[in-house]
């Protein structure tokens, strides 16, 4: 067991959860991230994305007992690329662990995937979740699909699930990619896009625990498809050097 003291050093993990409305999950699942990750130090950053209900009140309800906890909070919402990437600059560890706040990703099979980074090696730049026994209603899952079919089509990402809330990714990795509104959905293309490998580790999806969903049909399926074209031009567009020789060379 690790001490209970987590900031006392700069940690080499930081979980980063964007947060609307989830006041009813704030709490759980902060009990399950301290279960999983017990043993290792690590921190823990909610970017609260314009909630109006009591997640703010929750999280600070927590930090009160969690030292290890910070919250940043945004004057309005924004979407959750823009909250992962608060997030991701706020960050002080080597290792980004994120999942959702509505409970459906289960924060048990982080430890897993962190073992597996570290086996990996440098060139692994993100362990991805790959759903398994999927929670979501049937037209959710005809919609996820429908869109991974035209994406594996188009970007040819090697990925069957990049939807899962649940990844393990190296900070250096995630700092280098482009920022735009929907760029959650497409971490695996635009980091293999940096020249990165990416691993994935079967986990099982749970239903959320409490509150809606903040995607409907559009900002799941069609903005999706739409973005894809923009990613596609990111892609083919990326001409990644080949250092050879350095002179002087610095040792």
């Amino acid at each position: 067991m690790i001490s209970a003291d987590k900031s006392a050093a700069v940690p080499r993990l930081s979980v980063i959860i964007s947060v609307k409305d989830e006041e009813e999950n704030i709490a759980p699942l902060i009990d399950e991230i301290d279960a999983a990750l017990s043993f290792e130090p690590f921190e823990l950053i909610f970017v609260d994305d314009g909630s109006t209900d009591g997640t703010l009140a929750e999280l600070k309800k927590a930090a009160a007992t969690r030292p290890y906890l910070r919250i940043i909070r945004h004057a309005h919402a924004c979407g959750k690329s823009a909250g992962v990437e608060t997030g991701v600059w706020e960050a002080r560890g080597e290792l980004l662990l994120h999942l959702d706040g509505d409970g459906q990703n289960n924060p048990a099979y982080l430890a897993e995937m962190v073992r597996v980074m570290d086996a990996a090696g440098p060139q692994v730049g993100m362990v991805q979740g790959e759903r398994q026994g999927r929670k979501d209603t049937g037209f959710k899952r005809f919609q996820s699909r429908l869109a991974n079919r035209v994406r594996r089509f188009m970007l040819n990402d090697g990925t069957k699930d990049t939807g899962c809330g649940l990844k393990v990714v190296r900070r250096a990795a995630q700092q280098r990619m482009p920022m735009f509104d929907g760029q959650h959905r497409f971490m695996t293309s635009l980091l293999r896009r940096e020249g990165y490998e990416i691993l994935t580790v079967k986990v099982v999806d749970r239903e959320r625990w409490h509150g809606t969903s903040k995607y409907g049909f559009w900002n799941r399926l069609g903005v999706g498809i739409l973005d894809l074209f923009g990613v596609w031009w990111l892609v083919h567009r990326r001409k990644l050097p080949k250092i050879v020789e350095r002179f002087p060379d610095a040792g």
